[in-house]
């Protein structure tokens, strides 16, 4: 791979970010947001460099398996980094930083030569639109996670810990729900982008994605009808978090996972 050292340097940023906040939400350390933030920006920056030689160089798009995850970690650690300059979000990076570190080497080791030829700019914001809504809702995830582990503490009176750095219960259930409707709204818009640009997205190799996309539409949006109207909070609204995002990923990477690992179409 051309891009070793940048991937090399990368990994090793990702997990000293990662470790570093996760040391911090045990109270180990002390919290270093900037320190944290500089070694997050310095790790998507070098991962910027992957993905421009593993995806997108060359003609058409190179979207294997693991060139995907590594696309969908990138997307996921900019908007973390991006995000957290406004919210409060920075904690989630102790789980996510190591996953994409984790992609990063899956890459180096297992490189694939699928390839999307002729791939029309309809697609592509097809593609995009999707990934970063996938991103977006993956980071609500570790979020939803946060918030069990949370209120889990406070209803057992543990106010030490875990609750002492993060912000107040009500804060982060907000957060949340802001990362949900801006991933619906972009999840809502590949939807759309698919039936208008894909021929036939019932085609028997894109079933599989358009179901779980559709299915995961309906869990996300049943979860804000409930917020607004039924006030779903707390360990419900974690559990149709988890399961939205469960179907996202299915949806993301089975078919991949089938062609790459059991079929070995690369």
């Amino acid at each position: 791979m051309q891009a070793l050292p940048f991937a090399i340097l990368a990994i090793v940023c990702y997990l000293a970010a990662g470790s570093w906040q996760a040391l911090a939400l045990a109270r180990r350390v002390a919290p270093r947001a900037a320190l944290v933030r500089s070694l997050g920006l310095l790790a998507v920056s070098a991962h910027a460099v992957v993905v421009a030689h593993s995806v997108f160089l060359g003609h058409g798009l190179h979207l294997g398996l693991f060139e995907s995850a590594s696309l969908f970690s990138w997307l996921i650690a900019a908007l973390l980094i991006a995000v957290s300059l406004l919210k409060p979000l920075l904690s989630v990076g102790a789980g996510l930083f190591p996953l994409a570190a984790l992609t990063l080497i899956a890459l180096m080791l297992f490189p694939s030569h699928m390839v999307e030829a002729n791939v029309s700019p309809g697609i592509v914001f097809h593609i995009l639109t999707s990934s970063v809504a996938s991103a977006l809702l993956s980071i609500a995830a570790v979020q939803a996670v946060l918030v069990a582990l949370q209120n889990h503490a406070l209803k057992r009176r543990h106010t030490r810990g875990i609750v002492q750095v993060l912000p107040a219960l009500t804060s982060m259930e907000r957060l949340l729900f802001e990362l949900i409707g801006a991933g619906l709204l972009l999840l809502t818009a590949a939807i759309v982008s698919g039936f208008i640009f894909i021929d036939n997205l019932f085609a028997q190799h894109l079933v599989h994605k358009t179901v779980f996309s559709l299915a995961a539409w309906l869990v996300f949006t049943g979860l804000l009808i409930g917020r607004h109207w039924l006030g779903w909070r707390g360990a419900r609204a974690v559990r149709w978090t988890l399961g939205g995002c469960l179907l996202l990923v299915l949806g993301y990477f089975g078919t991949k996972v089938a062609l790459q690992l059991v079929f070995h179409d690369v």
